[in-house]
């Protein structure tokens, strides 16, 4: 994926998502969204950021010849079992970036966009330009179904 330049500019204004007990960190494997009800099932991952992704990069990999990961950030994905959640009809969606209009030249990073359920549901499945399930994602789980999906931005 390629961004435009005014996209790298944006860069700077990323902050890290909030991490706790109720958060985990996600690829997306499928989406449904439905009248019978909501349901996203993931593939659970371990996402570090700074000297945390320095350390697990050297424990992961202490043979790569770098001292660290190349764009400050670390996964893994140890174990690629899918999980299964009811999802919120009211799921907040919080997005980076995607595609707004089917233009190349349109794409462009906007931290933290809301946009809904549905209009998620919509995009995921499209990949002509960007494909969303090759994002990282953050879901925050309360009373056993998702209620909150933020994409994590990945250079």
């Amino acid at each position: 994926m390629s961004l435009t330049p005014g996209s790298r500019a944006a860069e700077p204004e990323y902050k890290p998502v909030p991490q706790d007990s109720s958060t985990i960190s996600v690829y997306i494997d499928q989406l449904h969204i439905g009248k019978d009800g909501n349901e996203i099932i993931v593939d659970p991952i371990q996402w570090y950021e700074g000297k945390e992704a320095e350390v697990a990069f050297q424990e992961h990999e202490p043979d790569a010849g770098i001292d660290g990961p190349p764009d400050g950030y670390y996964i893994v994905n140890d174990d690629e079992q899918l999980t299964h959640y009811p999802l919120a009809k009211d799921a907040e969606v919080l997005m980076q970036i995607y595609d707004h209009s089917g233009n190349i030249e349109d794409l462009d990073i906007h931290w933290n966009e809301f946009i809904s359920l549905a209009k998620f549901g919509e995009i995921f499945s499209q990949s002509d330009l960007i494909d969303l399930s090759q994002f990282p994602y953050h879901i925050t789980i309360k009373n056993g179904q998702v209620v909150r999906i933020v994409q994590q931005y990945i250079p």
